[in-house]
């Protein structure tokens, strides 16, 4: 059986979502797809607390799916913006899963991960495959990606 590794971005992938479609992503669909190509080892959601109560619930259904869901505090600054980025979280446990797995899946749109799966595939001979919504996703991440899966109406809610 093929080791597949997930990695989530779940604030790219719920905006996105929402600003595309006006639907939201639906993991459970998306969590069948995948293990149906292989067996899971690793799955990771990365998602920003802001301790909300509707935000605890969503996060229970990611753990129960099978998601290790990793949360970084949101922290907003006095001059009114924001920061809860996973970037270097999601960069970290990609390049330490990839020695371990045969396919790695990435859901975002973030183009900053064109680097990191054009090192990953180089490195390692692994394919890595990208879901993301088209239209709000970077070329060089659709480019970088072994395939790159719309998010369409078939993974939405």
């Amino acid at each position: 059986m093929k080791k597949i590794s997930i990695f989530v971005d779940v604030q790219n992938v719920y905006y996105t979502s929402r600003s595309a479609y006006k639907k939201n992503f639906d993991y459970n669909k998306f969590w069948a797809k995948i293990s149906a190509q292989g067996t899971i080892i690793n799955a990771y959601a990365y998602a920003v607390d802001r301790n909300d109560t509707k935000q605890k619930q969503f996060q229970t259904i990611l753990r129960a799916i099978g998601f290790d869901v990793k949360l970084k505090p949101f922290i907003q600054r006095a001059d009114g913006s924001a920061k809860g980025d996973w970037d270097v979280g999601i960069t970290i446990d990609m390049m330490e899963s990839a020695a371990e797995s045969d396919l790695m899946v990435l859901v975002s749109g973030d183009g900053d991960f064109d680097i990191l799966l054009n090192k990953i595939r180089s490195k390692y001979q692994i394919p890595v495959e990208v879901y993301g919504v088209p239209a709000l996703s970077a070329a060089s991440l659709m480019n970088a990606a072994t395939h790159f899966h719309p998010i369409d109406d078939a993974l939405l809610l």
